[in-house]
Parts: C-alpha cells; structure tokens; sequence
C-alpha cells in the first residue's frame, strides 16, 4: 500500500513538472513587446486615437516603419508609402503638386503632410475614410500610385523570412495578415508629433518673438485663427476658400464623399503647422509660396454658394503685412520631426 502511494505522488509531481515547463516553453515562444508612452505635448488636446484598440510598441512601430518604406507594397517595388510622404517636408509631398505614381502618373492631389495624425477624425482632404487604419490601404490599390492589390501585399510579406519575424516580434505570430499590417503602419504614423516650433517655445517662456513675427501673429488672430485656431492650427471642419475648379482634377472635394450639393468644393482645412516646408500648397498644389497663398484670400477668390461665408469679401493684405505674416507662419516650423533619426529610413 505505501509503495503504491508513493508511486502516485512521483507520478504527480512529474506531471506537475511535465505542466510547469510546458507553460514556461509557451512563455519563451511569446516575444516580450516594449510598450511605448505617447505623450501628448503641454498645452495640446487630449487625442481622438484610440490607443486601447492598437496599443504602442516598440516592435509594432519598428514594424511599421518597415512597411512605410518598402517597396514591396507597391506593385512594380518603385513606390513605397515614403516616395509621396518625405520626411524631409514632415511627411509631406517635397516639391510636387501632385503626388508621382506608378507607371509615371500622378496622384488626384497634393499629398496631406503626416504630423499629430492622433487629433484627427478622419482622414484625406475630403474626410473620407475614419480610421487612420483604413485610411492606409487606399494608396496601395489606387491605379495612379501604388497600384497593387493587397492580396499581391501580403504574399511577397510572407516569403521574406525577416518579415516574418518581425511580425512575430510585433504580434506574438509569423502571421501576416491585413490587420497586422494596418496596426503597424498606424503605430508608425501615429508617433509622428510635431510640437516644438518657436511659436510652441515661446508659449513655453523659452523664445521670443521678432517684431515681424509679433505683428504676423497678431495677423494671424485677427484674420486667421476662425479656421485655423490654436495649438492645432485648424480647426479640421471641411470648407470651401474659393479656389477654381482645376479642368484636369475635376475635383470637387468632400462632395466625392457625401454626394451632398452643399458639401461642394469643400476641403479639409489644413494644419498652418510647418507650412513653410509643405509647399505647394493647397489640395492640388496649385501655388508654390506662401505669398501666393496669401494673396488667393485677396484677389482669387471664386464665389460660389458653397463658398465659406468669412470669405465672401475676401482677406486683404498690404505688402508688408504679407511679410509679416509670412514671418509669423515661419514661426511654426518644427524641424524635430524631420530630422528625428527615429523616424529615418535605414535600410
């Protein structure tokens, strides 16, 4: 009788063994993911993101910014997310008014600058997709830029033995799937903050203003601010401010989306935030200065019935008000995002 009772407790105690350092191989299979802290700059809204849904790591941006750079998610390998969006110009189009394609074409519009992308509501000038998620699958099936079909994607994805560990790293799988590709690509561009302009180091007691910036800005209060309010710099409300209708776009805006009359030659009102680096400028990048851009509220503006009720008279400058307003919106370049070797191509 002993003998056998003591049989029955070796035997459970090696089955107990046996689970334990099963539980524990289980474990060393999981790779440990390094949580990151997104902070919201002093003075900055709380964000719209929801994080709980796509919650920061370090191996889901590394992730992403992979993704962003790859040629893979283009169909002749030619045009990953990074050839519209240059870091240089804060995620921007550099130099172009309209985004270049594949099979040399030319994207609809100027591409949107990627910066406090966690504030947004929705996404593209029109407003037509709502998650920073489905926002990112649009470019690579476009015909007129990156032209690939998400299926093609995820094949040439999965034959590449470092992809797949870098999801696994990301995602606890090799698996490679369309939401693990989203989740990445959103962590990546969702890192991209821009908050440390001089106007932002000024309201921190850390600068000063010039006097041209001084009256630029009191410029900007008075004429400015109704559609483009602080700390953000718009006030992302969809408006129309009176630009022609291009013949070759035909574009008409957030009309595209909603198929209401009202909604015609509305755009998405931009973010003045480092508008001295994201030129051209509006939807269709039409002017190459901001002068130019000025002097549109002045003598170019097209009525219309859609055409926002501020701009029925028009904003009129002087010469030397266009210098100091210039001089002010200079004051909200922030050249740590585009010099954030974080966020540089590496390979």
């Amino acid at each position: 009788m002993k003998w056998r009772l003591t049989i029955i407790i070796f035997l459970v105690t090696l089955s107990g063994n046996f689970l334990i350092n099963a539980c524990r191989k289980g474990q060393e299979d999981i790779p440990r993911k390094t949580g990151l802290t997104f902070t919201v700059p002093a003075g900055f809204p709380a964000p719209l993101y929801d994080f709980s849904k796509n919650p920061l790591t370090e191996e889901g941006f590394q992730l992403g910014k992979m993704l962003f750079y790859d040629g893979r998610l283009s169909k002749d390998g030619n045009y990953p997310c990074a050839s519209c969006h240059h870091q240089v110009a804060v995620f921007g189009t550099y130099d172009h008014d309209l985004s270049h394609g594949y099979n040399n074409q030319h994207s609809n519009r100027n591409a949107t600058p990627l910066f406090n992308l966690a504030w947004k509501d929705a996404f593209h000038t029109d407003g037509k997709f709502k998650t920073l998620e489905d926002e990112c699958l649009d470019p690579i099936q476009a015909p007129n830029q990156m032209a690939e079909e998400i299926g093609n994607v995820l094949t040439k994805l999965r034959k590449d033995p470092h992809t797949l560990q870098m999801f696994k790293a990301a995602f606890g799988t090799e698996e490679i799937t369309i939401k693990r590709m989203q989740k990445a690509l959103a962590q990546f561009t969702v890192s991209m903050i821009t908050a440390n302009s001089k106007y932002d180091q000024v309201k921190r007691g850390e600068n000063s203003y010039t006097d041209f910036e001084l009256r630029g800005y009191q410029l900007y209060k008075t004429n400015c601010a109704s559609c483009h309010p602080e700390p953000m710099f718009t006030d992302y409300s969809y408006r129309n401010n009176g630009l022609s209708v291009s013949p070759y776009l035909n574009d008409y805006g957030r009309f595209l989306v909603t198929g209401k009359k009202e909604d015609s030659l509305k755009f998405k009102v931009p973010s003045l935030r480092n508008v001295s680096i994201t030129f051209p400028y509006m939807h269709d990048g039409r002017y190459q200065s901001l002068k130019a851009c000025i002097e549109h509220y002045g003598n170019n503006i097209q009525q219309s019935s859609t055409l926002d009720p501020l701009l029925k008279n028009g904003i009129h400058f002087n010469s030397n008000e266009i210098i100091d307003l210039v001089a002010f919106l200079r004051a909200l370049t922030d050249s740590t995002l585009t010099k954030d070797l974080r966020f540089y191509q590496t390979h």
